[in-house]
């Protein structure tokens, strides 16, 4: 379940970019590609179980999935694939190339300044 690991990878750089900036994260964006893909529950209950107890337990932790994009090798059009219809929609060719997969990244954290938390 590489959802545990990822969670603690993401938790432990809030906190340190908590840390720097003297405040309390109230949310993060996370994405993924297709190829790195993290199932959304797995994912939020294993960030909720390592949250607990530090300043970001309590925090919400939204998950943007990237579509995966392929090239048609007949036609050069660039399409989100489709693994039920992965015919380019253009030239309706059935052979092209992945292109690169979407990174898993932290993309976003939201502080909250002061001492109302």
């Amino acid at each position: 379940m590489h959802e545990t690991a990822v969670a603690q990878n993401i938790l432990d750089t809030i906190l340190e970019q908590a840390n720097k900036v003297s405040a309390r994260p109230v949310r993060a964006i996370i994405s993924c590609g297709q190829f790195n893909a993290l199932n959304d529950e797995v994912m939020q209950f294993a960030f909720e179980a390592a949250a607990e107890n530090t300043p970001c337990q309590g925090m919400r932790l939204e998950i943007k999935h990237i579509p995966l994009r392929a090239k048609c090798r007949k036609c050069k059009e660039v399409f989100v694939f489709d693994v039920y219809s992965f015919a380019c929609p253009k030239c309706k060719a059935e052979e092209s190339d992945f292109e690169p997969d979407a990174p898993l990244l932290l993309e976003e954290i939201e502080f909250k300044n002061g001492e109302d938390s």
